[in-house]
């Protein structure tokens, strides 16, 4: 749930045009890493204050996987994001 400044929760998942969303285990990380031969750092990121990471509660260095239904292929879509937070320079 994303809380809006009027204090108005709005569950950003259940919108029809957000794809699924659900956080790796550490186990399922580490097979994920293995079976494509990549690190952490390779994959694309998404930051912990993105509204999907923040309704699923997402921390820094979870591995979320995202599932989109695809309009060209009878399968579905499926990606990861490693989550960073948003850095603050000035």
């Amino acid at each position: 749930m994303v809380t809006t400044k009027k204090t108005k929760k709005i569950d950003v998942l259940a919108h029809v045009s957000v794809p699924f969303h659900t956080i790796l285990t550490k186990k399922e990380t580490t097979q994920l890493l293995k079976d494509y031969s990549i690190r952490l750092v390779n994959l694309p990121r998404m930051f912990t204050d993105d509204p999907a990471a923040l309704s699923l509660g997402a921390c820094e260095g979870d591995v979320l996987k995202i599932i989109r239904k695809s309009s060209t292929t009878v399968d579905t879509i499926e990606t990861y994001r490693f989550c960073v937070k948003r850095r603050t320079d000035k």
